[in-house]
């Protein structure tokens, strides 16, 4: 169970409470640190943050007009708020960028993410190779630097570091943002730091981040404060947030050490990073939409599919405008994040992943229909012509009907919410045309 679900198990039991009484607090409570203490939180952080809990929910001055039970919820969010560190904007104008770190953080993939973030936003950047001790680094990155259109510079079997710096900076002269990636170790030892003050006397960084995998939970405070001490660093950038039941202990103990936390990773693709902010955090672990995040989602994947807005009008639906939908949500990252910022959590794993594969195999089938199919639904109801999509998709028949089936339902709740004001009015910023 992660960190979300737990305290999500936990808020439903107190929302179902007829009474909201000690012995209900106390309930809840105990639950709420089975579900921290498990994510690795600090135990004293955790039952300081229940015994606030507790103090506060049995108050007979409650605020007026508001429950017991809500205020205790309300409460929960805002302590949590408190506890993992305060929201990061950075400075969108140029600088150098050295990212450090232990071995397994995902520093090099993290470099490379980095650097599309700031060039997707105009600014361009630029990665420099400076791990000098792992086989295949420069190979990786360089790899890395061209799947995310940036620039790149290394110098394969070079040691000196202080070289590479300096020729890389010549080299990339011009560029906004130059982010340098560094050598790794199982320790922070005497060689790893005098290589990083060898390159932050060549390179002269404007920011030096430190990179930590979600996993190691409370040992992130170990590592910030060690780093912090050697080579003196700006800020802690959380990878493989998604993937961690550690997350929670990760963040809580990065912002114990007294180091804000910068960005997060939250999958595998160059574009799943995110700017840190405690507030969309906890509200995805309460199970809360964040639309704003979604609207972000929707923006971005339009962009990179290079979709026209005039093409994400759904106020036409057919199998041309599905189709373009359905290449949009597949540029937004996994089906699960993108439900979370919609509020719609806890899905079965199995449900999950057979929707996922359905929506991919519905491409291909939508790829294997003349245009004249793809504009006009009703053709679909001759038996020839499903039974030739199938053979060219690589599906079923049946594959094919279920589409149809689904669209026809799409439709159908389409125009329900065309006709519906006020959805109309709340959800007009998610899809352009409606």
């Amino acid at each position: 169970m992660d960190l979300g679900e737990g305290i999500r198990k936990a808020v439903a039991k107190l929302r179902g409470a007829t009474v909201i009484d000690s012995k209900t607090i106390k309930e809840f409570n105990k639950e709420l640190q089975k579900a921290l203490i498990s994510a690795d939180v600090d135990i004293r952080l955790v039952f300081s943050l229940t015994k606030r809990l507790e103090d506060a929910s049995l108050r007979t001055d409650l605020p007026r007009g508001i429950s017991p039970r809500d205020y205790v919820i309300n409460m929960l969010y805002d302590e949590l708020v408190g506890i993992m560190g305060t929201a990061y904007k950075p400075e969108m104008r140029p600088k150098r960028i050295l990212l450090l770190g232990m071995y397994g953080s995902g520093k090099t993939t993290t470099a490379a993410k980095l650097a599309k973030y700031y060039q997707d936003r105009g600014i361009s950047a630029a990665l420099i190779c400076c791990d000098v001790v792992r086989p295949a680094a420069y190979e990786q990155l360089e790899t890395l630097a061209a799947q995310a259109n940036v620039a790149f510079f290394g110098i394969k079997g070079e040691k000196s570091v202080q070289r590479i710096v300096r020729e890389g900076l010549a080299q990339l002269k011009g560029r906004k943002i130059i982010i340098c990636d560094s050598s790794g170790r199982n320790a922070l030892d005497d060689a790893l730091i005098h290589e990083l003050k060898e390159i932050n006397e060549s390179f002269r960084p404007d920011e030096k981040l430190l990179v930590v995998n979600a996993d190691i939970g409370q040992v992130a405070s170990k590592q910030a404060r060690e780093f912090d001490k050697a080579v003196k660093i700006d800020g802690v950038l959380v990878t493989k947030l998604d993937g961690s039941g550690k997350g929670g202990g990760a963040l809580s103990a990065v912002k114990e050490a007294g180091v804000n936390i910068t960005f997060i990773g939250v999958g595998e693709k160059l574009k799943d990073l995110e700017l840190y902010d405690p507030n969309k955090f906890v509200g995805r672990l309460l199970g809360m939409p964040d639309l704003e995040g979604l609207v972000e989602k929707v923006n971005a994947a339009i962009m990179e599919n290079r979709i026209k807005p005039e093409e994400m009008n759904v106020t036409e639906l057919n199998f041309e405008t599905f189709y373009t939908q359905l290449k949009a949500m597949s540029g937004m990252g996994p089906l699960k994040n993108m439900l979370g910022m919609m509020g719609v959590v806890d899905l079965p794993k199995d449900m999950l992943e057979q929707s996922e594969e359905k929506l991919a195999k519905y491409k291909v089938i939508i790829s294997s229909m003349t245009k004249a199919e793809r504009t006009s639904e009703s053709l679909l109801n001759n038996s020839g012509r499903v039974k030739r999509i199938a053979i060219g998709s690589g599906t079923s028949e049946k594959d094919v009907r279920s589409l149809v089936g689904d669209f026809v339902k799409m439709k159908k709740m389409l125009d329900r919410m065309q006709n519906d004001r006020g959805f109309r009015k709340r959800f007009s910023k998610l899809v352009p045309g409606m």
